[in-house]
């Protein structure tokens, strides 16, 4: 366990000091960046070191890995954040330990969303999920709302009971005009944020930037960015 701390502590200082050198190329203050570790595929035991080490924000994008690791951590002081594809069966079990829903991307999710919010008494947080690669009124490749759809789905999200918009996120597309243009991507999610804070100004969070391309987001302007491998390491194969 010592060996494990040792290589989590090691790859979380790389990661933090690329945020903080991102941030100060951009003019940012570092407190402006929230690091999400996304921990899809790892044991609670790393959650618990990683918690330890100081984190905080926590992601998860299946639920089957989730709810048992959400379980095992209760006591932990986290946020968790949940980040895949959401189907409206699940929503029960995520609701009970999400702080978060980052993947808010069709009128059915939030009304299950809502309804179990309501019924559990808690208030979740949701972002619109954006993608980049859709046509005017498709879905993503890997989920997502287009951006035309995003200002009626938000007004969903604010006037659902026991739920709170809390902004946009998105994944780097790998088709479409943004495929390969991370920077570009970013600065569309911006621009995007801005038009929907004119209409709903608490929806300050814009989630984007992984592993690979958390300096393109940084620059861009993202208020959080979700590191799982930089972190935590290439993830095992899923059977």
């Amino acid at each position: 366990m010592t060996d494990r701390k040792d290589e989590l502590a090691a790859n979380l200082a790389k990661v933090e000091r690329r945020i903080a050198d991102a941030c100060a190329a951009a003019g940012r203050g570092r407190d402006e960046v929230t690091l999400i570790v996304v921990t899809k595929t790892y044991p609670a035991t790393d959650v618990r070191i990683l918690a330890e080490l100081g984190v905080r924000h926590v992601a998860e994008n299946r639920d089957q890995d989730a709810a048992p690791k959400a379980a095992a951590c209760m006591d932990l002081p986290l946020t968790w954040h949940f980040v895949g594809q959401l189907q409206t069966n699940k929503v029960r079990s995520v609701v009970g330990y999400a702080d978060f829903v980052q993947s808010v991307d069709r009128s059915k999710l939030v009304t299950a969303l809502s309804k179990e919010a309501v019924r559990t008494g808690r208030e979740l947080g949701c972002l619109i999920q954006v993608a980049l690669d859709a046509g005017e009124s498709e879905r993503g490749e890997r989920g997502g709302v287009a951006p035309a759809g995003i200002e009626e789905l938000a007004g969903l999200v604010a006037q659902a009971p026991g739920l709170r918009l809390g902004g946009l996120m998105t994944v780097a597309p790998l088709t479409g005009e943004y495929a390969g243009r991370e920077q570009a991507a970013f600065g569309r999610l911006m621009d995007l944020s801005t038009d929907l804070r004119r209409s709903h100004p608490a929806a300050t969070m814009v989630s984007a930037g992984m592993s690979a391309d958390l300096e393109q987001a940084v620059a861009a302007g993202a208020t959080h960015v979700r590191v799982g491998s930089a972190v935590l390491g290439v993830r095992p194969r899923l059977g």
